[in-house]
């Protein structure tokens, strides 16, 4: 049984830069939970996080606490676990690459997944390309079909990490989402609770990325890392740049499509190579040698056991996997529309935030949790930074319906692309790794 604090002064003790302990970290999120502690004492709370911080210590354990606050996924004697979270970006569709080649490498991947929300897709919505395709899988056949593939995916429960959902509706409202201690904690609690022994993180940094800055991404990963050692898991992060899309294309089933080119040893060569950086380092954490990794990794490509584990995957969730083999049939609006370089010389930039919000604009995402999604619409990069153009020539081509949108995406796309006479300089995709 928690002991009874004052709440006033668990709020006085955080506004004064003091470190709470676990016990009061309990009697507040908990209490928030439960309603037994109102909105605005949480949200004075909140505040003061924000403005005060946290100790690793204290991150930590309030990130305990939520991943504790509901149920707790048991995956049991499952072999060599492991679970990949994204922080968000356009164009990201390694989850339905790089899970199937985990299974493939002999791993399981028994995992919750999320939808989109405003720029960034999820990985849900992308999966729903295929008709039939179901996220609902009761607790025993979840389980059965990660043993049986090595790949199983859930949408997000509600009675998983509670806490966590009740807090960040609160944030959202009252300023205080962008604050580390909260974004780590907020990851790492549904993490935690969905049972994997191993996490990779893909953080994303750049102008379509929720962390904008390297150093604020470092920030982040240094902050989960060290919540799961504390927490007894393996935790590696990756930090990739996010200033232009991952790949080609930006909207569900285009994704989908490229990222089945990809599964068959044909895929853009950056996303190609984030999932196989990511592979290594799920391998590594198990104590691979990270070079015989990266050779496993690659082969999975070339070999087909990638694109069979994610064929048998798609089949088990009730999916069309016919279409896995002719993506083709895969529902793509008809309408086209081409953005023209305005100039002749090299492309300069593609800003993932406009590309990201010219989907949201053709109907391809959601403003708010719940709305409908047009799967087929979407953004295709026809030219990526460094590439040379002749004025006129198509740089980003739109798959509209109807021209729903349409003006609102292709203003966003002209005003995100620029081209100049001299190429930049190449960045690299991965720009960290902290583990």
């Amino acid at each position: 049984m928690t002991s009874a604090f004052n709440v006033p002064d668990l709020i006085r003790k955080k506004r004064d830069g003091e470190a709470h302990t676990r016990a009061e970290l309990e009697q507040l999120v908990l209490g928030y939970t439960r309603g037994d502690v109102p909105d605005y004492q949480i949200s004075a709370w909140l505040m003061a996080v924000y403005l005060r911080g946290m100790t690793a210590q204290e991150t930590a354990d309030l990130t305990l606490v939520m991943a504790t606050s509901g149920d707790e996924m048991n995956l049991g004697d499952l072999p060599r676990t492991v679970d990949k979270h994204s922080t968000g970006g356009v164009g990201d569709k390694t989850s339905l690459i790089l899970t199937p080649m985990l299974a493939a490498l002999g791993l399981t991947v028994a995992k919750m997944s999320g939808r989109g929300l405003a720029h960034t897709g999820g990985t849900i919505d992308k999966l729903e390309s295929f008709p039939g395709w179901t996220p609902e899988l009761r607790e025993d056949r979840f389980l059965a079909q990660a043993r049986d593939i090595g790949l199983a995916l859930v949408g997000q429960s509600k009675d998983l990490a509670p806490a966590d959902g009740k807090l960040y509706a609160l944030r959202d409202v009252t300023a205080t989402v962008d604050c580390l201690p909260l974004i780590a904690s907020s990851i790492m609690s549904k993490k935690l609770a969905s049972g994997a022994h191993t996490v990779v993180l893909d953080v994303k940094v750049g102008a379509g990325a929720f962390m904008r800055t390297l150093e604020d991404g470092r920030r982040l990963a240094r902050a989960m890392v060290d919540i799961g050692t504390r927490a007894s898991r393996l935790v590696r992060a990756v930090l990739t740049d996010m200033d232009t899309p991952l790949g080609h294309m930006a909207g569900n089933s285009l994704e989908v499509i490229e990222a089945l080119d990809t599964l068959r040893g044909e895929g853009p060569q950056d996303l190609t190579e984030l999932c196989v950086s990511l592979a290594v380092e799920a391998l590594a954490a198990y104590g691979e040698d990270e070079t015989q990794a990266e050779a496993r990794a690659r082969a999975t490509l070339t070999d087909g056991t990638a694109l069979a584990k994610f064929r048998a995957f798609v089949e088990a969730q009730g999916g069309d996997a016919l279409l896995v083999d002719h993506p083709e049939r895969l529902n793509v609006a008809p309408g086209r529309e081409d953005v023209l370089a305005p100039a002749s010389g090299f492309v300069q930039s593609v800003d993932a935030l406009a590309v990201g919000r010219a989907v949201l604009a053709l109907g391809g995402g959601r403003e708010r949790k719940g709305e409908a999604i047009d799967h087929g619409v979407g953004v295709e990069l026809l030219k990526k930074p460094g590439e040379a153009v002749q004025v006129g020539q198509a740089v980003l081509r739109l798959y509209h319906r109807d021209g729903r949108g349409l003006d609102a995406a292709r203003t966003l796309l002209e005003e995100g692309l620029k081209v100049a006479e001299v190429a930049p300089a190449a960045q690299p995709l991965i720009l960290d790794r902290v583990f």
